[in-house]
């Protein structure tokens, strides 16, 4: 099972014609020493200034300026004003802010407060050398097109360059020597060039992603995957390495120290999708019959074309849920996935999905062109960039009529009618969460239990007391009221003689 999922992802990534990740190795011999790159750092690609459909620049500082106040007190904010965090991942999180929020989100912050050291340990041990050589043959795949990952030493401006950056460069970020680097939110600053703790005093080189200095930028960006990459194999060695966890390591490597990108690694695989990247793969069967069926309802005749071409969820789906779309989407579109990903939870991958789906082969004339196998594959491969931008696309993503009660339903169902397979374990979806809020309220819980790993909340219900006797009526039959007051009265009580007001007429009271 694993094997054939890892022969269609590899098929997969080798069809894939994307200009924003991929590209082709002819791009690469432009002009030298530095070849210029688009504001997420892709050589050659085409996204190097906002088009007129991104937001403007005062709309962008707006936005910031939210995410600083919701960051500044982010427990206050999941506690209380969780839906206003979940309409701004809908919107796209800053690109200046999304290594602080990212970490906030899938809760890696308190990973790593919980397990200091834990990460420089795993990434100075000595790796399983099976898993190091596996590693090493994937790591020149993962995204060669970006500066970080052009080559085995990363990109970065050697001591020589103590002119600061090239002209083409952007000049967000870049400290100068003479004086402290006091690092703001920069509207519409690049991912690339890493990460801004706002409002934060950052000394040249400390705390910075990959080592940023002021005569060096990401250096040895290839290496940190290695590590990172080895650390989750020596973190979690049931489970290994799996070939998709490239692309989602890189993808948080452009955003976020070694560390952090590796707890938010670990947040990904064991709680947004656990038994997607482990020897046996359960989750990933469990999750394309849940697709299927969801096919089915919701795009019927779509559902009725896959059928009759023998189009199966295997031979596409893997590709995009274990990649999280890092390899089938425009880069701009796949930071607002995972914006929302990080936010609800893989509620959002099906979504994606059934847009995707419907977008390829939604209209008659789009099934009518696809009569074989071959070409249905190829238009779910093809669709046009345009409709993928990402304001328009995620706007369909958002409009699909799919709930997580729903999703929840069906994975259920589904659940029950699994084959039992006696090569692995069974999936298990309940150790799912659903989203930032699930895994919030769960370490929360862990917390006040004094625990340090996240529990999934339950619900117990106390057993009811035991039934008292009934209260016995006293016996009253026979006997008046007045007398039971007589007899229980007692002796009268020795007193001066009580006065007795006389009656007197109306006339005489009123006058």
């Amino acid at each position: 099972m694993a094997q054939a999922l890892g022969e269609d992802l590899v098929q997969g990534c080798e069809l894939q014609d994307d200009s924003s990740s991929l590209g082709s190795d002819s791009e690469l011999s432009g002009p030298g020493p530095y070849r210029r790159a688009d504001r997420y750092g892709f050589i050659g690609g085409s996204a190097a200034e906002p088009g007129p459909g991104h937001p403007s620049a005062d709309l962008i500082r707006q936005r910031e300026m939210k995410w600083v106040e919701m960051t500044s007190h982010w427990e206050k904010t999941m506690s209380r004003r969780y839906k206003k965090v979940k309409m701004q991942c809908r919107k796209g999180i800053p690109s200046a802010l999304r290594a602080r929020c990212w970490p906030l989100l899938c809760g890696a912050h308190v990973c790593q407060k919980n397990s200091p050291g834990t990460y420089q340990e795993l990434a100075e041990a000595p790796g399983d050398p099976q898993w190091m050589e596996t590693i090493g043959r994937d790591l020149h795949r993962q995204f060669p097109l970006h500066e970080m990952f052009v080559s085995p030493q990363g990109h970065g401006y050697e001591a020589s360059d103590a002119q600061g950056p090239p002209a083409s460069q952007p000049q967000a970020f870049w400290p100068s020597p003479s004086t402290p680097a006091f690092c703001l939110c920069i509207s519409g600053a690049p991912a690339r060039l890493g990460v801004a703790r706002c409002g934060q005093r950052l000394q040249r080189g400390e705390g910075m992603p990959g080592g940023l200095t002021p005569n060096g930028l990401f250096r040895h960006r290839q290496q940190g995957l290695l590590q990172v990459l080895k650390a989750y194999t020596l973190y979690r060695p049931e489970q290994g390495y799996c070939q998709a966890q490239g692309p989602v390591a890189a993808v948080l490597l452009m955003h976020l120290p070694p560390e952090e990108a590796f707890w938010c690694l670990v947040q990904i695989c064991e709680l947004y999708l656990p038994g997607y990247y482990g020897p046996h793969m359960e989750a990933v069967q469990l999750d394309a019959e849940v697709f299927m069926a969801l096919l089915r309802r919701l795009l019927p005749r779509v559902h009725k074309h896959l059928q009759q071409v023998g189009v199966g969820p295997l031979l596409y789906l893997p590709e995009w849920f274990l990649c999280l779309f890092a390899r089938s989407l425009p880069f701009p579109t796949v930071l607002r996935v995972w914006d929302a990903f990080l936010s609800e939870g893989v509620k959002v991958l099906f979504r994606v999905g059934l847009t995707l789906v419907r977008l390829a082969l939604g209209t008659t004339e789009q099934r009518l062109a696809c009569p074989g196998l071959l070409e249905t594959l190829g238009a779910l491969r093809a669709i046009s960039p345009s409709q993928l931008q990402e304001d328009v696309f995620m706007s369909q993503v958002h409009s699909v009529a799919l709930s997580e009660q729903e999703l929840q339903r069906e994975i259920k169902a589904q659940l029950a009618r699994l084959p039992e397979s006696t090569s692995g374990p069974p999936p298990r979806p309940k150790a799912r969460l659903a989203g930032a809020q699930a895994i919030f309220e769960a370490q929360q819980l862990a917390v006040a239990r004094g625990g340090t790993r996240p529990e999934v909340p339950r619900i117990v219900v106390q057993p009811p007391d035991e039934p008292r006797p009934p209260r016995r009526k006293p016996q009253t039959r026979g006997k008046t009221f007045h007398g039971l007051l007589t007899r229980s009265r007692g002796p009268p009580i020795e007193g001066p003689p009580r006065s007795h007001r006389s009656s007197t007429s109306f006339l005489d009271t009123r006058f």
